[in-house]
């Protein structure tokens, strides 16, 4: 392989290594005199400690409705979350936080997170998970009034390697001081790896990355020769049509390829070149930041540019014309293991490629600028939106056969909180769906008829998206919206609309009884969307389902996959996500040791090597030929998505 010269960056600071005693922590800035440094060690299942207030500061007050921030500075050991439970009187208002791990930092801690119910966002992500400086956290359950708080606990399940939490100030402010490290700094090297983090692999030079680059690219395998070129089974035969269908065949539903084969879709989300992370305002914290024309463009909301260190390492792999070759070479890994489909979100020059079948990501029906995801659907110029966005977007598909169907949109996180989202139309400012609402009350105002508005309105969002995409694109599966959490049935049985049901599912293994019931009230093929296992370390934290290390996450997608394919109803997985995410978060915080390929482009082999055990075993596990894999993970945990 030729080697490249790495393109300067900014100047890389050294790394200042700092002792602490007890008599230095006290004389720290903001430190509370009268409190004495706490040090828990969190083990068991479920290790949790609670401190009353006055035990942390006495000038504590119990009444925290006029203060907007909970101010600490706090050392954890570990990038693994944390749940930090607020006492008021006989209610513990919990919030998840994830913290970056070998640093102290301030933290001021909004409390409107824990106060009331979040109302900005379009899907579960945007509306739970809020970002900050020096970590990030998932909005507090249940939300209500902070008026007589007693006590601060902290509690963590299922904890990996005896990770520990020093606190060291607790304060209230009325205004945001900001989130800061303290020291040590800087905390990423110039690769994008936590620098106070060490573990097997971690990049000491450039020298050790071209090695093991140079040794990827001898070594990588070649595709499955049981497979066609669309990656369906070759000794399978259906009726073919050119593109992508569903059909039952001996009681098992499976997509059928463009040639008629049998095609059961597994796949990774969010295959891009790119994963940013905010750099303004903490820039001290990176050791080098990649040139300018490496950022990755910041997105709405004034955050700035976002550094991506995985495309910087790209440069430093192919030089110039990294583009095109890391598309040759992710290809050909997903070749090698076995993946057939480019799932959601990810790039789309992937599709252009026309070698790998990919999934296309529908927008344009207002969903950002709704109420939680749901559109102002009785707007007389919505259709014509709809029409318009289905046309730019399907039409010039609509003869390419590499196309696996379109998802229109993910998560919405309204199902469940009706109430909440009739309130907000009604409060809201003057909109044609704000009158339908108010004339469909007029006969009587109760919960039951507000929860039937928002169903009624929700089917019409889907009858008209769904006839849209139709009209601009007859030859291609509708996939749906991905839902998250488990939605009512009333919700579920409007998704028949669509050609597939999908559905993110973070779990040990999805529940067949769950599968069974979604099958029964919508009679379509189902698809999981999103689903992931991490651990926490190298500055990452595990995500929503948590194995004890690399090797056991190999053993959880296995369990996961093969239970999934032996559903008669079930005909996908999609992995959550590619590449691991920043250490330091992408946009909403999140920074998950979820990928199949680390910061540096290197894989993580004990990944692979299930996926690939996996996938050459699906055609006989979906057929009922094969008993599914049944090694269940150790050390497992599988939390909850962070839903306001």
């Amino acid at each position: 392989m030729k080697t490249q010269t790495p393109i300067p960056g900014r100047k890389r600071r050294p790394l200042l290594l700092l002792l602490f005693t007890t008599s230095s922590l006290l004389a720290s800035p903001g430190f509370a005199a009268d409190a004495e440094l706490k040090r828990v060690a969190f083990e068991g299942a479920a290790a949790e400690f609670k401190w009353p207030l006055k035990e942390l500061n006495s000038d504590l007050p119990s009444d925290w409705t006029p203060y907007e921030f909970l101010i600490l500075e706090w050392r954890a050991s570990s990038p693994q979350y944390f749940n930090l439970k607020l006492f008021n009187g006989d209610v513990a208002r919990t919030a998840r936080i994830n913290p970056f791990p070998g640093a102290w930092v301030r933290a001021a801690v909004p409390l409107a997170y824990y106060k009331s119910s979040q109302r900005t966002g379009f899907d579960m992500a945007s509306m739970g998970n809020k970002p900050r400086l020096s970590f990030w956290m998932g909005v507090g359950r249940p939300p209500g009034p902070l008026d007589k708080v007693e006590a601060i606990g902290v509690q963590m399940t299922s904890p990996v390697g005896k990770p520990t939490l020093e606190i060291r100030s607790v304060k209230l402010a009325k205004e945001d001081p900001g989130d800061v490290v303290l020291e040590p700094k800087p905390l990423v090297d110039e690769f994008g790896q936590w620098i106070p983090a060490d573990w097997p692999g971690k990049a000491k030079s450039l020298d050790d990355l071209k090695k093991a680059w140079a040794n990827e690219e001898t070594t990588l395998g070649q595709g499955d020769s049981n497979s066609c070129k669309y990656g369906g089974c070759l000794q399978t035969k259906a009726r073919a049509t050119g593109f992508f269908r569903v059909e039952q065949i001996d009681g098992k539903w499976w997509f059928v390829d463009p040639d008629g084969h049998w095609f059961f879709s597994v796949g990774a989300d969010c295959v891009t070149p790119a994963s940013g992370t905010r750099t303004r305002g903490r820039e001290d914290i990176f050791a080098a930041l990649p040139p300018a024309e490496l950022m990755a463009p910041g997105r709405a909301g004034g955050r700035g540019p976002q550094a991506s260190f995985h495309t910087w390492n790209l440069w430093r792999r192919f030089g110039p014309d990294w583009r095109q070759k890391w598309i040759d070479l992710t290809l050909r890994r997903m070749d090698a293991w076995g993946f057939n489909t480019v799932a959601n979100w990810s790039d789309p020059a992937l599709g252009v490629a026309q070698r790998k079948p990919f999934v296309a990501t529908l927008s344009g029906w207002g969903l950002e600028t709704g109420w939680m995801g749901l559109p102002d659907v009785y707007s007389p110029d919505w259709d014509k939106k709809v029409d318009e966005a289905a046309a730019r977007q399907c039409a010039p598909r609509k003869k390419d056969p590499w196309v696996l169907g379109y998802f229109v949109a993910n998560e919405p996180p309204w199902p469940g909180k009706e109430a909440q989202l009739a309130e907000m139309i009604l409060q809201g400012p003057d909109t044609t769906t704000q009158r339908e609402l108010k004339t469909f009350l007029a006969p009587g105002d109760t919960p039951e008829r507000r929860t039937a508005f928002v169903y009624r309105a929700f089917e019409r969002m889907l009858e008209v998206i769904n006839a849209a995409i139709r009209k601009h694109d007859p030859n291609h599966l509708n996939l749906g919206i991905r839902f998250g959490g488990r939605p009512a049935d009333e919700v579920v049985r409007l998704a028949r609309v669509f050609d597939v049901y999908s559905q993110n599912i973070y779990s040990l293994a999805p529940d067949a009884k769950s599968l069974d019931s979604i099958y029964k009230l919508t009679g379509r093929p189902i698809v999981i969307g999103e689903f992931h296992i991490g651990t926490p370390g190298r500055g990452l934290a595990a995500g929503l389902v948590q194995a004890a290390d690399q090797q056991q996450r190999g053993v959880a997608y296995r369990y996961y996959v093969e239970t999934a394919a032996a559903h008669p109803a079930l005909i996908g997985t999609h992995w959550f996500q590619w590449l691991d995410q920043p250490s330091t978060g992408r946009m909403d915080g999140e920074n998950y040791n979820i990928g199949f390929v680390d910061v540096t482009d290197r894989p993580y082999p004990e990944l692979v090597e299930a996926a690939k055990a996996t996938h050459q075993r699906l055609l006989e596990v979906h057929s009922g030929k094969m008993s599914p894999f049944n090694e269940r993970p150790k050390a497992f945990y599988a939390g909850t998505q962070l839903s306001p």
